[in-house]
């Protein structure tokens, strides 16, 4: 039996499973250095940053991850679990800099209007949010082909 292996977009549940893991992985990292910072105190706190540490935990380091993994490996870790890449939409391959950069702030855009840009991924026929199509790329996956199933009559 050859397998054969074509791409597929990525849809709205598999990638909110992504972010997903990619938040979990982001709390187990930034909560307990800003708990020792601050103390528990923090967590009941009005203020809207509390001090250098928690600015660079809560907003300069998601940034930084998030980018230079994208960068890297074309994926945060949550999309890694799934074999998920960002490509880019014209030519399938890596995304420049420049898109990855243009995509995470594009986030924002989508995140305004109730989330609508990233609901958006289950209706649209590329599975694009508006993030993605602000910055021309596209999330895609392994899709693996076996032999079809047939059943004796």
């Amino acid at each position: 039996m050859q397998e054969e292996y074509e791409l597929e977009y990525v849809g709205f549940w598999a990638r909110f499973g992504a972010t997903l893991v990619d938040g979990i992985l982001e709390c187990l990292i930034t909560f307990p250095i800003l708990t020792l910072f601050y103390g528990s105190d923090y967590w009941i706190s009005e203020d809207f940053v509390a001090g250098p540490v928690d600015f660079v935990m809560s907003y300069v380091f998601p940034t930084v991850a998030v980018i230079s993994f994208w960068c890297l490996k074309q994926a945060t870790p949550g999309k890694m679990l799934l074999s998920a890449k960002i490509v880019d939409a014209k030519n399938g391959k890596a995304p420049t800099t420049g898109q990855l950069v243009l995509r995470y702030f594009a986030y924002f855009i989508s995140i305004i209007p109730l989330c609508l840009g990233f609901v958006w991924v289950a209706f649209d026929s590329k599975k694009q949010g508006w993030h993605d199509k602000i910055a021309g790329t596209v999330v895609v996956r392994p899709r693996k082909h076996t032999e079809d199933v047939k059943f004796e009559k």
